[in-house]
């Protein structure tokens, strides 16, 4: 690993100015006010980016030279995340159910990328590749058990060394939960902490009296893809917690000092559990059934069939129970908007927002029902795609939609060109989002898990290839000529060729990373899985409460094996 002495400060840098939505005519120029020519580009949001050039001749005033300074201060970052939110669950996306007007209001003010992937479909790798900006076979950690590597630059590493002020809120789901990774300060609320002393939210709730809500973020286990109605109060309810805690540091940060704020919200992901009032938002007779197209059972990877299996909910599709988990699931995220927009109206109101670049995205996306399935661990779109949203005024385009495929890599280098941080000696998978060529086919890859359970995927926008190693299948996918992923076309021999294509550039890929665990000789390395258990209770999944007795005593009544 490259080590945090290699990557370089200099700072600051002015990022290149991003104009309007319209494209600029070839060949062209425009001056600015401060004299300073503003390059036509061929390249970038099809010829939306334009480069600063060389300035043009002109008298440099002391206003002149203090605007172009103020103009280079370094932005502060606000990263926000969710957990579990698929990609069209954004009313900008053009879901036309699902209300969320802070989250279109921002994609309005700046820009949407309509294509983003995680690096991988499941928490805790997803997290690490953005905050690394490597991808999963690179920074080690490949699924929610694995462990980044020690010494591993992060995001927020080189920005602490850079002068940043760096403030972790939230879930952030390291390993150990208070390993800091670079930040400087963490105030925490994660899913099932082991010890309240591990937790920030946790103390805040006792100290309110709720110490009898054991698992304050909705019931798992049996429950786990169950609709529920939060056992808190919609102001105790994490989403407002995290949100609480993130207005709070913008209201006491020191403005002197440029600032990284992560705030991460542990929803939508399940158990789906809005608080009142927010749990009659929608109502399961509005809800769409889910998408089961012709032959979806073909489309179920081992994964899939696992997830459903140790989650309870194998037994088939149960429509209405659908629809109420839907409507459940949009209630948690038009929560998550509200708060998000307490977010930006504190930043607005401590006169930051026009030097702050605010991201908002999901680690992955949720299967909700679709091709029979549910939860994340899969390389179709509602598990693999997730929402993408850029602001910074003056410097995005305000409602720019950009189509060309990006990923949660494409972050941290985004983040560093923009604070002035030379990242050169530091390895990135990723680029500048402001740098992409969209005239040139871009490859984004992403994994799953490795050996007997990887799967691995790379998409150029136009198809998307995947390959099962418990399956032992290969799956490609028309992203220009469908709508939606409905038909598997690995075995039609009209795109064998294509196939060929793009299953060499995901080799090459990894194997140019010196990565090859997921080959043998010139083709992918196969396994031999041992077959699923005949009784389906042998695989259940049970999280329970782990901070205070998970099994309640009660008298004459609980089992003696649980005595």
């Amino acid at each position: 690993m490259v080590p945090l002495s290699a990557c370089v400060v200099n700072a600051p840098v002015r990022m290149p100015v991003w104009v309007g939505a319209k494209p600029l005519r070839k060949g062209r120029g425009v001056s600015d006010t401060s004299g300073l020519t503003v390059a036509r580009s061929t390249s970038g949001f099809g010829g939306r980016v334009a480069r600063l050039g060389v300035p043009s001749p002109v008298i440099c005033t002391r206003k002149a030279v203090a605007c172009a300074l103020e103009r280079t201060r370094r932005p502060n970052v606000l990263l926000i995340t969710t957990d579990q939110q698929r990609y069209d669950a954004l009313g900008a996306a053009g879901n036309p159910l699902i209300r969320t007007p802070v989250l279109d209001g921002l994609c309005a003010e700046g820009t949407r990328f309509q294509n983003c992937y995680t690096p991988s479909p499941v928490c805790v790798p997803a997290r690490h590749a953005l905050l690394t900006g490597l991808l999963p076979h690179n920074n080690g950690c490949v699924n929610n058990g694995s462990r980044l590597a020690p010494g591993t630059p992060t995001m927020m590493g080189l920005l602490s060394a850079a002068g940043y002020v760096t403030h972790g809120v939230g879930k952030m789901h390291f390993s150990p939960p208070r390993r800091s990774l670079g930040f400087q300060a963490l105030e925490l609320s994660e899913e099932i902490p082991a010890h309240v002393e591990q937790d920030d939210y946790l103390p805040f709730l006792l100290a309110r009296g709720f110490g009898h809500v054991h698992e304050p973020h909705g019931v798992r286990s049996d429950m786990y893809y169950v609709p529920q109605v939060s056992q808190l109060p919609a102001e105790l309810h994490t989403t407002a917690w995290t949100a609480d805690r993130a207005a709070a540091f913008l209201r006491g940060h020191d403005q002197h000092r440029p600032f990284f704020l992560w705030t991460s919200f542990i929803k939508p992901h399940p158990p789906f559990d809005p608080p009142v009032p927010w749990n009659k938002l929608y109502r399961t007779v509005d809800m769409p059934k889910p998408f089961r197209p012709e032959g979806y059972r073909q489309l179920q990877t081992w994964w899939m069939r696992h997830q459903n299996r140790y989650k309870y909910r194998e037994d088939g599709p149960d429509d209405t129970l659908a629809r109420t988990l839907r409507a459940a699931y949009y209630a948690c995220v038009s929560f998550i908007d509200h708060h998000v927009g307490r977010i930006l109206r504190v930043l607005a109101a401590t006169g930051l927002a026009q030097e702050t670049l605010v991201l908002f995205t999901s680690d992955h996306g949720e299967l909700l029902g679709d091709y029979g399935s549910w939860g994340k661990r899969s390389f179709l779109d509602p598990s693999v795609r997730v929402p993408l949203i850029a602001r910074w005024p003056g410097h995005l385009p305000a409602g720019g939609v950009v189509t060309t495929p990006v990923s949660l890599v494409d972050i941290m280098p985004t983040v560093l060109a923009a604070a002035g941080v030379d990242s050169a000696g530091c390895r990135q998978d990723g680029a500048d989002l402001s740098t992409l060529p969209t005239a040139e086919p871009r490859l984004v890859c992403a994994q799953l898990a490795e050996d007997a359970h990887g799967t691995y995927m790379a998409t150029d926008g136009r198809l998307k290839y995947f390959y099962s190693a418990p399956d032992d299948r290969e799956f490609l996918f028309d992203l220009a000529g469908q709508e939606r992923e409905e038909r598997n076309l690995a075995a039609d021999p009209a795109w064998a060729g294509r196939l060929q294509d793009l299953r060499k550039r995901l080799a090459a890929r990894l194997r140019g990373d010196g990565y090859e665990r997921p080959f043998t000789g010139a083709g992918w390395r196969r396994y031999r899985l041992p077959p699923d258990p005949q009784d389906p209770d042998d695989d259940r999944i049970f999280q329970e409460a782990r901070w205070t007795d998970p099994w309640p005593r009660i008298p004459g009544y609980t089992p003696e094996r649980l005595k």
